[in-house]
């Protein structure tokens, strides 16, 4: 005779529940992975939107480069030493304009097209015996010697500050 309990049997198993653990576990470590994938995603974004600046200002200044060349009388004038723009109706006529007109229209074209493609976008151009100095506030320009610098600053991470400056040089022959 079998000293046996009839009927189902159950047995009690030392591991109930650990299954809804691992599954718990699991999304905990997924859930870090996905922030630290959009951390990520953020800073590469921020990195992308910085090198556009920098080419944004690159390519500006490489056009005041090619004005000033198209306008190498105005150049040896002095006609771009941090000069303010200002609108030359009759440059656009068949009568044509002076080159310090040009300059100055030049100035006034560019300058505008400076403060679309940059936020914050300020800029200058001048004689500078030491060109890689200045800011926004104080461009820093000496009117000394023959070379032009083109300085750009605007606001890279959109603080309200100008804090990223790009600077390049034009030494007219």
């Amino acid at each position: 005779m079998s000293l046996r309990p009839q009927g189902p049997q159950r047995t009690l198993s030392a591991q109930a529940g650990t299954t809804l653990m691992e599954v718990l576990v699991s999304l905990l470590v997924l859930s870090f992975g996905m922030l630290g994938m959009a951390g990520v995603q953020g800073v590469s974004l921020r990195g992308n939107q910085a090198s556009y600046f920098r080419t944004m200002a690159t390519t500006l200044s490489v056009d005041m480069v090619e004005r000033m060349r198209a306008n190498i009388v105005g150049v040896a004038d002095g006609d771009y030493d941090d000069a303010t723009g200002a609108a030359t109706a009759t440059c656009f006529t068949a009568v044509g304009c002076s080159s310090a007109q040009m300059a100055t229209q030049d100035i006034l074209d560019w300058s505008a097209t400076v403060t679309a493609a940059l936020p914050l976008g300020s800029s200058v151009v001048c004689l500078d015996s030491t060109p890689t100095d200045g800011t926004v506030g104080d461009n820093a320009c000496d009117g000394a010697g023959s070379i032009y610098a083109i300085k750009l600053w605007w606001d890279d991470d959109r603080d309200g500050t100008a804090d990223q400056a790009f600077r390049t040089t034009f030494q007219p022959l």
